[in-house]
């Protein structure tokens, strides 16, 4: 691409680089025609700042088209490329799921391609923005778009949608816990799943024991298992953990590097989720109950590798007065 001075008798094609605010009103952006150069002639306009594509030169609006056709996925729709700009929306409910180092390589393949997203794992809605993607220059060379379409191909942005629709809770006994306070637990809990859909169709209140608790969890058969401790989990042997495995179920994790919500056990019992609350899932604030618990709402995997990685952005302090 050629950038720079141009004269106005030669600059029919062009790309105009900055508006022009005279006469007449030619914004940045515009493939100059005939008409709009004898209007900067006539106002006595002799050079503009423009553009010209060269051979194996791709437009911005298309190449920043292509881009969002690589990585549009599962739940995810792209609109109209505009000004080297294509927006990509959610079209379902649910958590926003992209390959990290795939986006990583598609920025760092050239300065001219840009996609910024949200978060991973972020909760939303149909019509919500997702990710832009920004060509910065008015064109770019057909080999760096290659490249980083390489890049996005190597995995799409799609949102999960909220796929779990029963949840039975578990609240432990303990003489200090009063009951209001698993009451209360509970109402925060049926806020906190609201977006999802999911219903919970059991509550059931245990001695904080890990017989009774392990004979309460084997008579479940919702999709999700939620159990909200009346003392929380501080070892593997403790009582969560314990009665998960004696309800014939499996303890994949326990433990997160997400504070507040560091006391989490997370298990299966026939083929479904159960987690152990941390504490902190009696506070409507975020805290690591949520990270496993949106997961698990739409039925994403949960590994223990996966758990080691939330302790980047995983410390949830107040915010500084």
């Amino acid at each position: 691409m050629i950038f720079g001075p141009t004269p106005v008798r030669d600059a029919e094609g062009a790309i105009l680089a900055h508006t022009h605010k005279g006469a007449s009103i030619i914004k940045k952006g515009t493939r100059l025609s005939a008409s709009n150069v004898a209007a900067l002639a006539a106002e006595g306009i002799s050079s503009v700042i423009a553009a010209r594509l060269e051979p194996g030169d791709v437009h911005e609006d298309e190449a920043a088209a292509r881009i969002a056709d690589h990585i549009t996925g599962q739940g995810v729709r792209a609109e109209p490329s505009h000004t080297g700009r294509a927006n990509l929306f959610a079209d379902v409910s649910g958590l926003f799921v992209l390959p990290e180092p795939a986006i990583h390589a598609l920025n760092g393949s050239n300065p001219a391609i840009t996609l910024a997203t949200l978060a991973p794992h972020t909760r939303v809605i149909p019509g919500q923005m997702l990710a832009t993607v920004k060509i910065i220059p008015f064109a770019v060379p057909a080999d760096a778009l290659d490249a980083a379409a390489t890049d996005a191909a190597n995995g799409a942005l799609s949102v999960a949608p909220w796929a779990l629709r029963t949840i039975a809770t578990v609240s432990t006994e303990l003489p200090a816990l009063k009951a209001n306070v698993i009451d209360k637990t509970l109402e925060i809990f049926a806020r906190r799943i609201a977006a999802s859909g999911a219903a919970v169709v059991a509550d059931d209140r245990v001695p904080h024991d890990p017989g009774e608790l392990a004979a309460c969890l084997a008579q479940q058969d919702a999709d999700l298992i939620v159990i909200f401790g009346a003392s929380a989990m501080v070892d593997p042997a403790d009582v969560i953990p314990t009665a998960i495995e004696h309800a014939g179920g499996e303890v994949v994790h326990t433990g997160m590097p997400v504070d507040p919500g560091n006391l989490m056990v997370l298990g299966m019992l026939h083929g479904r989720p159960v987690i152990g609350a941390p504490g902190c899932a009696r506070s409507p604030k975020p805290n690591g109950f949520d990270f496993v618990l949106d997961r698990a709402l739409c039925a994403l995997p949960i590994a223990p590798s996966d758990i080691a990685r939330m302790g980047v952005g995983g410390l949830l302090t107040e915010p500084a007065v």
